[in-house]
């Protein structure tokens, strides 16, 4: 049924350069646009970008829930990689990862989350009357939606001017 979360990578090669993939992925307020989970995120306490220690807050969905986190940035090495820490009441710690690896013409990012403190019962009754019966399938989805929509983004062909008559 999915009810232990422990971790999940999901990889995908893109047509850019990892510090191009990083500067979208650790610009942290453009993360609605690719995640299906994601509301907003805004940085707070001063922070203006992607550095350690670094936090920001973000409010997430899934199914009738919408609630808010304040993850805290473990890892800004740009090009390579960023990584956040989402510490919740009832649903523990997980730490999100993004990887960045030269592979060829393009790059291959690697998403991965590592729950480093446990969610509890509650945690995950409260995501079963969200609609959530297998939250590492979600999550897993969900990854892969990010990356799907990371290559849209950035792989995504210019249409050329519509020609002008004389």
């Amino acid at each position: 049924m999915g009810e232990i979360l422990t971790t999940d990578t999901v990889e995908r090669t893109i047509e850019a350069t990892p510090e191009a993939l990083y500067d979208i992925i650790s610009d942290v307020t453009r993360m609605p646009e690719l995640s299906p989970e994601i509301v907003r995120c805004t940085w707070v306490k001063g922070a203006t970008g992607p550095a350690v220690g670094a936090r920001f807050r973000a409010v997430n969905t899934l199914g009738i829930w919408r609630w808010p986190n304040w993850p805290v940035v473990l890892v800004a090495d740009p090009g390579r990689e960023f990584t956040i820490s989402r510490t919740e009441p009832l649903f523990g710690t997980l730490e999100w990862r993004y990887r960045f690896v030269p592979e060829g013409t393009g790059t291959r990012v690697v998403e991965s989350y590592e729950v480093t403190k446990p969610l509890t019962r509650a945690a995950y009754a409260l995501l079963r009357l969200g609609g959530s019966t297998d939250r590492a399938a979600d999550m897993r989805r969900g990854m892969a939606t990010t990356l799907e929509r990371l290559a849209a983004l950035v792989e995504e062909p210019v249409a050329a001017p519509p020609k002008q008559e004389a």
